[in-house]
């Protein structure tokens, strides 16, 4: 099943660092993290990927179609006749096709969906979610229950993590204090979707189109639209906050999205 990655997005709020690269592209550990997201899926065996750049699509582009050369040891042979590359394999079974499509430098997520129809089959479901969130749902299920409902689309619902302490009072008094943890508010929208093609006709090309909002009420108010519940991890990157806790996550070694061990370096 292919994977649709939206991976236009301009990261504001990162400041400097999306001055050079687009927020996909943002490293977590070695890596950035639209490659731990591809990783994920991957682990499922779905290989088949398009990514449905805008800001600074060439860096995308770029590190694809060098993709080996950063997930190996070379060795460069300058005194051969021209420069002879050696790859030593490092056990890394990562080997996706990557369609990089530009859709658009101003263009909305729904437009982007839109724009990349022509790399979908007539009658195709495909996944699709965001350049910039990981979770360890199990994508298995998430398929099984989409193909069970029969509806065009299936989103996955989580719990926002916390981003604050909790507090109790008596009075003014603190009578606990409970640094951040559990879940925060009502179920969210996570991410990451099953949709039949037929999708598509729910959207259209114009950059202004926002797939979560009068594509999805449409869907929503014909029955078309189901969630799957996902109580695990799922963590977003909006803010550097949100950066910092993953990057923390990582290097912990207990990232619980990192499913594969296949001898690439950590």
């Amino acid at each position: 099943m292919k994977v649709v990655i939206l991976a236009g997005g301009y990261g504001t709020r990162f400041g400097k660092v999306t001055d050079f690269l687009p927020k996909p592209m943002i490293p977590v550990g070695p890596m950035p993290i639209i490659w731990h997201i591809m990783r994920y899926y991957s682990s499922f065996g779905h290989n088949e990927f398009i990514l449905a750049t805008g800001y600074k699509s060439e860096v995308i582009k770029e590190f694809f179609a060098n993709l080996q050369i950063y997930s190996e040891d070379i060795t460069c042979d300058f005194s051969a006749n021209g420069t002879a590359i050696q790859f030593h394999s490092s056990g890394n079974q990562f080997r996706p096709k990557v369609t990089i499509a530009y859709t658009g430098q101003e263009t909305m997520t729904g437009g982007r969906v839109k724009r990349i129809a022509k790399y979908l089959g007539e009658d195709e479901t495909f996944m699709l979610t965001y350049g910039d969130g990981v979770t360890d749902v199990n994508i298995d299920a998430l398929v099984k229950f989409h193909q069970s409902h029969g509806k065009l689309a299936t989103l996955t619902a989580v719990n926002p993590p916390p981003k604050f302490g909790n507090l109790q009072f008596d009075g003014d008094q603190v009578t606990s204090f409970t640094e951040k943890e559990g879940v925060e508010g009502g179920l969210v929208n996570g991410g990451y979707y099953v949709m039949n093609r037929k999708v598509l006709d729910y959207l259209s090309e114009d950059a202004g189109c926002v797939l979560e909002k009068q594509p999805m009420v449409k869907l929503a108010s014909s029955g078309q639209l189901v969630a799957y519940r996902h109580t695990g991890y799922w963590q977003c990157m909006d803010t550097t906050r949100d950066l910092d806790s993953l990057k923390e996550t990582w290097d912990s070694g207990q990232a619980p999205w990192k499913r594969w061990s296949d001898g690439y370096v950590d």
